[in-house]
């Protein structure tokens, strides 16, 4: 299926299931991608295309984790300066190199992103307990050196390029230069991961074959799962939900390692 084919009911239904789910899945556990992207690779849209629409797709959800950390965000402008420069530089490299590469190479490495992915989101429980118990400085915030740089320069890199597992990627860099609480770094990822979806979103919009009308089915109803997310994360054990999508992920990065080792 091309960026252009048109879609049946059947299709548009599992597009605003797979958003909805995306958007809860964010709201609950985090890894909404694990859904949504593999949801489009079913519909049969190329790797490629799936991933530069799934990145159009999620941005919306940047904008509403920023805004759900906005009182954390005060005091962190001087943080934002020093790594946003940073941040764009790496976005725009990672979504040039997805463009400019053969896509057969984005096939051959897909399922392993996808694996690799699943793979953070099975230890993110794990990461946020270790930064969560690390002793707490307010007037220490970020250790400014040069690996720090670099390290935001790469995840901001992975992020332009595929962005599933983003987030808790830019969580745990940020964490081993943070001396703040937990909560302060995960606005601060949240901002910089937005300046990565803008970034990706805006270079995708200009230069990439971006399936626009899924690319809102699936923004939409992500907005409308996430806010369903927040009710039934009150009956739905979160730990269940995110190794439920662990377990899809690893499922689906499996398959496509096995498509691409058979083609």
């Amino acid at each position: 299926m091309s960026e252009g084919t048109s879609l049946d009911v059947t299709n548009l239904l599992i597009l605003a299931l797979a958003g909805s789910a995306a958007g809860a899945v964010n709201a609950i556990a985090g890894g909404g991608s694990l859904i949504s992207f593999p949801a489009l690779l079913a519909l049969g849209y190329s790797p490629v295309v799936a991933n530069v629409t799934n990145a159009v797709a999620s941005f919306p959800g940047y904008v509403g984790g920023c805004i759900g950390y906005r009182s954390e965000l005060r005091g962190q402008g001087h943080h934002l300066k020093k790594l946003g420069a940073v941040t764009v530089a790496g976005a725009l490299v990672g979504s040039a190199l997805l463009l400019t590469l053969p896509e057969s190479s984005f096939r051959a490495a897909v399922g392993w992103l996808v694996l690799g992915s699943a793979a953070l989101m099975a230890f993110q429980p794990y990461i946020r307990r270790a930064l969560a118990a690390r002793p707490q400085s307010d007037d220490q915030g970020l250790t400014t050196v040069t690996a720090l740089f670099v390290a935001q320069f790469v995840v901001a890199v992975y992020g332009g390029y595929f962005a599933a597992g983003l987030g808790i990627l830019m969580l745990a860099v940020l964490g081993v230069f943070s001396h703040e609480s937990l909560h302060r770094v995960n606005a601060l990822k949240s901002a910089l991961s937005l300046l990565v979806g803008v970034v990706s979103a805006a270079f995708f919009a200009l230069r990439a074959p971006v399936a626009w009308t899924p690319a809102l089915i699936l923004a939409g109803f992500g907005l409308l799962g996430g806010v369903a997310g927040v009710r039934l994360a009150k009956v739905i054990p979160a730990t269940l939900l995110h190794y439920g999508v662990v377990i899809a992920g690893l499922t689906v990065g499996t398959i496509l390692v096995v498509q691409n080792g058979i083609s």
